[in-house]
Formats: C-alpha cells, sequence, structure tokens
C-alpha cells in the first residue's frame, strides 16, 4: 500500500538518511507476508473467515495454519503505522522545498482519493477473478482505509506530537466503545453502519454479499494518528525516534499481556479458549485493543531492528527496502500474479505446506519489476501521480 516515505534510503548518503532504512525495510517485510496471506487465499484455497467482532470465530487445529495467519495479522497495522510515519517525514521534506501546508494537504487529499478509487474501480475488480469464487458486489477494503486515513491525517499532520498521542489513546479506547456486544452479529445493519463504523456485510438470498465492510477508517485511525508522532520524532532525532520505538513496543507488549489475561474490555470478545493460539488470537475486524497492542508492539519492535542494522546488514535486507519503495505497486501486481498461479497450477488448492514454494516464486517474480519500477519512480517529478505508487 501506498506510503509517503520517498526512497529515503538507497539513495542516501548521511548518516541520518541510512538510518531511515529501517521504514522501508519493515514496509517491505509486512509486504512479503501480506503476500503470504494472500498466498494462502488464492493458491492454496485455505484462509480462514476473519477473526470478527462478531459471529463465527476462526478455531484452528493445525499449527502451522495459525502461524501462516499469525504473521499476517501484522501486516495492516503496519501500513497504516508506516503511512502516518511517511506522511510527516513527506511534509517535513516538501517543506523544505518551498511547499506550502495546503500544497501538502492538497497533494494527501489526492493521494487519498486516488487510493480509495483504486480499491472501488480496480482491486474489486480483481478479486472477483478469485479461483476459489468471490461473491461480493462491493466490498470496504483495506486500500479505501488507507485511502481515508491519509485524507483525515492530512488534517490531523500539524497537531504537535503530545497532541496526537492523546488522540491516539482517544481513538484507541473510544472506537473499541462503538462496537456493540458480539450477540448482536447479524443481519439488521444499515449500509451506512457497515461503511463508516461496523465490520460485516448485507448478504443476498441467494449467498452472497451485496456489501462486505473489513476496514473502517476511524478504527484505523490511531495507527495512523501513531505514524505521525513517530514521523515527527524521526524528522527531528532519528536516533531518540527508534530508541522510543522499542520502548513503546515493549510497554504495548506488556499492556497487550495484561489485556488478554483479564479477557474483558479491549478484547471485544472473550478468548474462545486458554490455548496459546487462542491467546494470539484477538479480533482484527475491527481491531480490539488487544490486537492493536500485539501487532504494534511487534512492528514498533522491528522499527527499531531494522534502524540497528549494519552496512553488511542493509545489503542482505536491501530486497525488503525494494518492496518496501514501490508498495502500491506490489499490491496491485501481487494480486493478478497469484489469481494467475492460483488458476493455472492450483485450480482446486493445494497443501500450506505447498503454498509456501508459490509464495516464493511469486516474491521473485515481483522483485525485479518493482526493482525496475523504484527506478523509474525516483526519475519521475514530485508531483507525478505514478510517484503515489
Amino acid at each position: 500500500m501506498s506510503q509517503s516515505t520517498e526512497n529515503q534510503t538507497l539513495e542516501a548518503t548521511g548518516p541520518k538518511a541510512a538510518r531511515l532504512f529501517a521504514p522501508d525495510a519493515l514496509r517491505g517485510l509486512i509486504i512479503v507476508f501480506m503476500a503470504l496471506d494472500h498466498a494462502n487465499l488464492l493458491v492454496a484455497q485455505k484462509h480462514t473467515s476473519g477473526e470478527y467482532w462478531g459471529g463465527a470465530f476462526p478455531v484452528y487445529y493445525d499449527t502451522l495454519a495459525f502461524l501462516t495467519r499469525l504473521v499476517t495479522h501484522f501486516c495492516a497495522p503496519g501500513f497504516f503505522l508506516l503511512m502516518g510515519l511517511g506522511m510527516a517525514l513527506f511534509a517535513r521534506s516538501r517543506q523544505e522545498r518551498g511547499w506550502t501546508q495546503w500544497d501538502i494537504i492538497r497533494h494527501f487529499l489526492i493521494r487519498g482519493a486516488v487510493l480509495i478509487a483504486l480499491q472501488f474501480l480496480v482491486i474489486n475488480q480483481v478479486w472477483k477473478l478469485s479461483p476459489a469464487g468471490w461473491g461480493i458486489e462491493i466490498y470496504i477494503g483495506v486500500l479505501s482505509a488507507l485511502g481515508g486515513g491519509m485524507i483525515l491525517g492530512s488534517l490531523l499532520l500539524w497537531l504537535k506530537p503530545v497532541y496526537l498521542l492523546g488522540l491516539t489513546l482517544a481513538l484507541l479506547i473510544g472506537t473499541e466503545l462503538l462496537v456493540p456486544d458480539p450477540s448482536l452479529w447479524g443481519p439488521g445493519m444499515s449500509a451506512l453502519t457497515l461503511v463508516l463504523r461496523l465490520p460485516g456485510g448485507i448478504v443476498d438470498p441467494g449467498g452472497g454479499a451485496l456489501l462486505w465492510s473489513n476496514y473502517q477508517t476511524l478504527h484505523w485511525l490511531e495507527l495512523v494518528t501513531l505514524g505521525l508522532v513517530f514521523g515527527h520524532w524521526l524528522a527531528e532525532d532519528p536516533r531518540k525516534a527508534f530508541s522510543r520505538a522499542w520502548q513503546m513496543g515493549l510497554a504495548f507488549l506488556a499492556a497487550f499481556v495484561v489485556v488478554r489475561h483479564l479477557d474483558g474490555f479491549g478484547n471485544i470478545r472473550p478468548r474462545m479458549g486458554n490455548a496459546w493460539i487462542d491467546y494470539l488470537n484477538p479480533v482484527k475486524y475491527p481491531p480490539s485493543i488487544a490486537f492493536t497492542l500485539m501487532t504494534t508492539a511487534v512492528n514498533l519492535g522491528l522499527l527499531w531492528l531494522f534502524s540497528r542494522a549494519g552496512e553488511w546488514a542493509r545489503r542482505f535486507l536491501w530486497p525488503l527496502a525494494v518492496f518496501g519503495q514501490a508498495p502500491l505497486f506490489f499490491y496491485v501486481l501481487h494480486l493478478f500474479l497469484y489469481i494467475g498461479l492460483g488458476h493455472l497450477l492450483t485450480p482446486d488448492g493445494t497443501s500450506i505446506p505447498a503454498m509456501y514454494l508459490f509464495w516464493l516464486l511469486g516474491l521473485l517474480i515481483l522483485f525485479p519489476l518493482c526493482l525496475g519500477y523504484g527506478w523509474f519512480k525516483r526519475r519521475q517529478p514530485a508531483h507525478s501521480v505514478l510517484r503515489f505508487f
């Protein structure tokens, strides 16, 4: 997905710029795991139904199946976090080039609108090509929420970090208070509720979904605002900002353990059991406090680890940065690729271990394409729409 941190590391020469390898590498890593999630759906055809606030909750009887899903949980939170971080860094760099505040806001308004348009005009049509079928007419997916988050984030970008932190906390708690009791899951929700407030769908009598909504901007905005905070911190002092990343990551992890153990507010619905899988399987749609704490703790920890990478490690991790610098390009292309692999090679699905081979094959195909597009994108004018990808 589309982020605003533009080529901060592979073109860098100074020590400050080199430390900004971390956001690109983290974005690349979560893109790789996102591809795993979609390969599981499109190639193996063994994807779970989703961790919703109500209705049937996925139960895993196989450790590999759960771990395959678990590592992908960090993707969506990471995209929203890094989008906010990238927006703050982008705004700072453009201000130094003479852009006005309105120029920056307008850029993000257009870019957010492009993401929303891509969701409904392109991505929703691509999903209908899925080998296992796709009985959804209108889908509210991650790109539309990212676009909405970018539009709102452009207006919040100018707040001081202390106010953004307060807003993050208010959104974290307040959005969970909007979620009704899980027993109320089912038909009867309006389209407006599904688009703005709650995941779920409107199902037609034939079994398809007239509307299905997974991602509401409001529920994910807390991660955008947290990302804005880190972007401001990075612009001021990268070393101190990365140090805060691991400190906050540890605090988030400790808070997750407490929230999950108490099994009350912050979980949306009780754990399905007491096994370790149940413990690490919180509600994602919408993101419960437990889900946000768990995934953001890991993402912040990884951000810190990537910031500590030396020259040799950066060379080894360079492919992640390549993917991370062409996120939207990768996103659109990888859907076509894994759908094609599913139709041609596994029309009836396959085992999860076999799916891993197809996943890696897809990454090998996508790497030179992303490398070439990244080279091409860096040579476009600052206002070019091609830089959005």
